[in-house]
């Protein structure tokens, strides 16, 4: 808490709070519980549409399916907790979002995690991606909900460090929605599941500034997958009742963050009976029961007759539970230790914290630059074998990707896919580039939003919905804020340009160790609705098939996986031109439909060189191009047109019967090669550049295990 802060929160209360209350207020003005830094500028974000039933404000957004399903989705990150204990950090933060998901209602059908780290040639960064998988596969794979995609990449600005971000999704019946919040007076708060410990106490604030070398391990939270199981079947069971009033999980500032909000929001009030609440630890005090992070707890709002019925339910599924508190008229937060009062707060100086508009200093680090001399197989090599491309299948089959039966397409593609009804699917993607953002944060922002769309139609899935997670550096920093303003500006204008909203998302700052800010990093998950009938894979299906590529290739190499294999700096980062990506996206859309094309990949990260072989890796099948008929914009050399990261591009394999009707649903297409052999071969009309057999392609892309000594 700032000096500032602390002054005008005596001159509100009129004295001095004491120990509990500072505690209390400490938490709740934190960073990560109050976006002070954040909120005025995430108003910038479109959060309406005609798919949004619930936008940001609660723990979940809720996304309208049909007239009979709604889709909660939500994303939280758990960085700075998995930069000191990975695999506790990692299984809490699966546990977190599992459990907002679950407090709108719904049940927790997938997650989808985003992680990133250090180069995997230093030991720590070694460890930090085990055990943070380890961590999200182990939590996952027991409370039976499937991890069935996400990203994962190493950068250097990570050194030490990781970022991880978890999304999920639930379902559930559009008129089962339960808020967060209360509606009147003299409703009971129970509280059900684990017991109340030590573990992540001032988690939050801990969440709130940069990581020293030497972190406290006792903010992070200990994970229990077995109760919270427990708790997901009980809670959808009392829901079922109608009687739940409210419901909210304990996450980030405990239970005074949980039952502050619960109550204050619509301006009612509560007394909370802090002793009564079950102690994992001997002689905790009020102030540790007040603020505790341990996991695996929900807090209900019921009215006094209904408690029975509820608390029947908890019992059945042995989990512990107790009447902590009840809701007043008057808005004050009043806590009682036995007889004793020791803290009363109006609630609003516990839910309303004012916000800090920081220093904004803008930086130019974009230069054009030449293009690294190096040969069309050299790069090919060197761009194939980067951890940031190669096989993640090493990361993907620790996670039970098929429990609850749903996954129509497995992790490794462009987007997962889970069967909702007979009818129709919902896709799941999420994507960052912290490179480009580094570069050029506005188009950085908008480039993810537009590969969320492009991924989403490369299965054959139209675009329902957007969340966001904003991981960042100090915001304290002028450069800093500038980039994360930049930001909420791409992600607003890319949504904008295809009609998209919002529907939750998470702000993480100060994610910094050792005075080293990391690199902007906006990831940005989609959903998308898909007929079953239409969904699309990237493999090549049959020799003979054509290749075609849909877009325009420009020179844009900075933030490219080419330059980062080069150690090359500087550069332009990829631009986004909305109507074109629409454009493209809405044709590859069509042509999915029509049953035009056989495979469909979008050209994002490694350029067409990349796209191409991960379609013949995938189907088995090899490929001969011939790059000279590559859409350009200004004339390009070899590299450029094989490794630039240009938007809105897709690779298309085709049957020749489909061409006409194919090409004509296009402004920018070009037949580049066939599907054909067992090898990667480029060629520039009549040259060959390069050309790799599949078995060797393969052997590089499946290299994960080998980085990390883990070969079986």
């Amino acid at each position: 808490m700032f000096p500032h802060e602390e002054k005008l929160i005596r001159e509100r209360l009129g004295r001095e709070p004491n120990e509990v209350e500072w505690a209390m207020l400490e938490v709740m003005w934190s960073e990560h519980a109050s976006y002070k830094s954040s909120r005025p500028w995430l108003k910038l974000l479109p959060t309406k549409n005609e798919h949004v039933i619930l936008g940001p404000g609660e723990d979940a957004g809720v996304v309208k399916f049909d007239e009979n399903t709604a889709i909660v989705v939500g994303i939280e990150s758990h960085n700075h907790p998995s930069a000191v204990e990975p695999y506790g950090g990692a299984a809490t933060g699966v546990g977190g979002i599992v459990r907002d998901i679950l407090c709108m209602g719904a049940r927790p059908i997938a997650l989808l995690d985003p992680i990133r780290f250090g180069p995997l040639e230093k030991e720590r960064n070694r460890y930090l991606f085990e055990y943070v998988v380890k961590g999200i596969a182990d939590y996952g794979n027991r409370i039976g909900v499937p991890t069935v995609g996400g990203e994962t990449e190493f950068d250097e600005s990570l050194e030490g460090y990781t970022l991880v971000n978890v999304a999920c999704i639930g379902l559930m019946r559009p008129e089962k929605l339960v808020h967060s919040y209360v509606e009147e007076s003299g409703l009971l708060l129970v509280l059900v599941g684990n017991r109340t410990g030590r573990d992540g106490i001032h988690g939050v604030t801990f969440a709130s500034e940069e990581l020293s070398e030497n972190a406290d391990r006792s903010a992070v939270q200990i994970p229990d997958p077995f109760t919270e199981k427990l708790l997901i079947e009980a809670t959808l069971e009392a829901l079922k009742t109608g009687k739940v009033r409210a419901l909210k999980d304990l996450g980030g500032g405990g239970l005074t963050c949980a039952s502050s909000e619960m109550a204050g929001k619509k301006g009612f009030g509560a007394i909370i009976y802090a002793d009564r609440v079950p102690q994992r630890e001997p002689d905790m005090n009020a102030m540790e029961v007040m603020i505790s992070e341990s996991q695996e707890r929900m807090l209900f709002a019921v009215r006094k007759e209904d408690l029975e019925e509820i608390t029947k339910i908890f019992e059945k599924y042995e989990l512990e539970w107790v009447v902590v508190g009840e809701t007043i008229e008057e808005p004050r937060y009043i806590v009682y230790w036995g007889d004793e009062k020791v803290a009363d707060l109006p609630v609003d100086l516990l839910a309303e914290v004012p916000t800090i508009e920081w220093e904004a200093k803008p930086y130019a680090l974009e230069k054009d630059m030449e293009t690294p001399e190096i040969s069309v197989g050299e790069a090919l090599l060197k761009v194939l074998s980067s951890p940031n491309i190669i096989s993640k299948e090493w990361v993907y089959r620790q996670y039970d990707h098929e429990v609850q039966g749903r996954t129509v397409l497995k992790p490794g593609l462009d987007a997962a896919v889970l069967k909702i009804n007979d009818e129709y699917g919902l896709a799941f993607v999420g994507d960052g580039n912290p490179s480009y953002s580094y570069l050029n944060p506005y188009h950085g922002a908008m480039g993810a939003v537009a590969e969320v769309v492009r991924n989403l139609a490369s299965v054959g899935a139209k675009p329902l919905a957007l969340v966001d997670n904003l991981n960042f550096a100090s915001p304290e920093r002028p450069e800093v804020y500038w980039s994360f303003i930049e930001t909420i500006k791409g992600l607003a204008d890319g949504a904008k340009a295809f009609g998209l909203a919002y529907v939750s998302g998470n702000v993480s700052f100060y994610n910094e160790v050792g005075n080293k800010p990391i690199k902007p990093t906006p990831v940005v998950a989609g959903l998308g609705k898909v007929k079953l009938e239409h969904v699309m894979t990237m493999d090549f299906k049959s020799e003979g098939d054509l290749i075609a590529v849909v877009g325009i290739t420009k020179k844009e190499l900075g933030g490219s996986e080419l330059h980062r294999v080069l150690g090359t700096d500087g550069g332009i980062a990829p631009r986004v031109d909305p109507e074109r990506e629409k454009r493209n996206a809405e044709g590859i859309l069509r042509a999915i439909e029509l049953g035009l094309v056989r495979a469909v990949h979008d050209v994002s990260r490694g350029g067409i060189a990349v796209a191409l072989a991960e379609m013949a890796l995938a189907g088995g099948l090899g490929f001969e191009v011939d790059i000279s008929k590559v859409p350009v914009e200004i004339e390009l050399s070899p590299v450029e047109v094989l490794f630039s990261e240009s938007q809105a591009r897709f690779i298309v394999s085709f049957n020749r019967e489909s061409l006409e009707k194919l090409g004509g649903l296009f402004d920018e297409f070009a037949v580049i090669g066939e599907v054909k052999g067992k090898a990667l071969l480029f060629k520039d009309g009549e040259k060959e550049l390069a050309s790799l057999s599949l078995e060797k392609a393969r052997e590089i892309y499946s290299s994960l295990p080998k980085l990390l000594g883990d070969e079986e």
